[in-house]
């Protein structure tokens, strides 16, 4: 309790889902939020919900991560509402259109990049002014299986979230003499409004494979966004100073070691995204 007492965090996408989870979380954390979302209704309804929590330590504003202005907008609210920023948690994102890539509307393709991917790199560029003033500053980006294994015919959400770890590595490397420290986090398969929209797109646009997945995932209950909170909870603590540029499941990996394994992880590429090469897999196709 109280592991992150003082620290103001902004969580965008955080009306519902993971990002509301996520909130209540670090307000339990002694923290202070700022949520954003796009839909001022079930904002200003999470707002209550949080409120109900920790009084006065409760910030909202309705905001587009697809859209500059809102981001600045947010950032200058930021700045005057908690007076600066600790932890930037990059929650909101989009599915995208499902179906092949030449029947897909290519102006929802683009959307989804402008909102995962751009809207992210976008958010850091923002908040990276408050967060330097921080005595630790940390970004946590949601990412997911779209990241490490191919999502046919939902490709926007695969090739955006493959392109945020990658821009989080290469940020993390960027802001190692700040001490700010970015990663990646793998929720899970969770039960949220992406599932049932998977469920209501239905097999001819999502392919079978992947309706049945999702059927069974919901028959099952998913994985725990709680576990997924803690994680982040987790990162954005002093225990995990200083590890940074990493792909982080919160269902597979120990993270809850990390702060005895930091040593070890650091000087390797454990996760992270890389190149296989045949050597890896049992292949001597290298030798001349």
């Amino acid at each position: 309790m109280d592991a992150l007492s003082g620290k103001r965090v902004l969580i965008t996408g955080a009306s519902q889902g993971l990002g509301l989870v996520m909130a209540k979380a670090f307000l339990n954390e002694g923290a202070s939020v700022m949520i954003c979302a796009r839909g001022a209704a079930d904002l200003e309804k999470a707002r209550g919900e949080l409120e109900a929590i920790a009084p006065g330590r409760v910030h909202a504003m309705a905001a587009d991560i697809g859209r500059e202005a809102d981001i600045d907008a947010l950032a200058d609210a930021t700045r005057s509402q908690m007076g600066g920023l600790d932890v930037l948690i990059c929650n909101a994102g989009i599915h995208g259109p499902k179906g092949q890539i030449e029947d897909v509307d290519w102006q929802e393709w683009v959307d989804a990049i402008r909102i995962n991917l751009t809207g992210t790199v976008y958010c850091c560029r923002a908040f990276l002014p408050l967060l330097r003033g921080s005595a630790r500053g940390k970004i946590l980006i949601l990412s997911g299986g779209g990241a490490t294994k191919p999502f046919p015919l939902i490709s926007a959400y695969a090739a955006s979230k493959a392109g945020i770890v990658r821009y989080g590595e290469t940020l993390a490397q960027e802001l190692l003499p700040a001490g700010i420290d970015v990663n990646m986090i793998a929720p899970g398969a969770l039960n949220t409004r992406l599932l049932y929209q998977v469920l209501e797109a239905g097999p001819e646009k999502v392919g079978e494979a992947m309706y049945q997945a999702s059927l069974k995932q919901k028959a099952s209950g998913g994985n725990s966004p709680e576990q997924a909170a803690a994680l982040c909870v987790y990162m954005a603590s002093d225990a995990a100073n200083g590890i940074t540029g990493r792909l982080i499941s919160a269902q597979w990996d120990p993270w809850q070691r990390f702060e005895e394994l930091r040593d070890e992880l650091a000087p390797t590429d454990i996760y992270t995204l890389r190149r296989i090469i045949p050597g890896e897999r049992g292949k001597d196709w290298d030798k001349q």
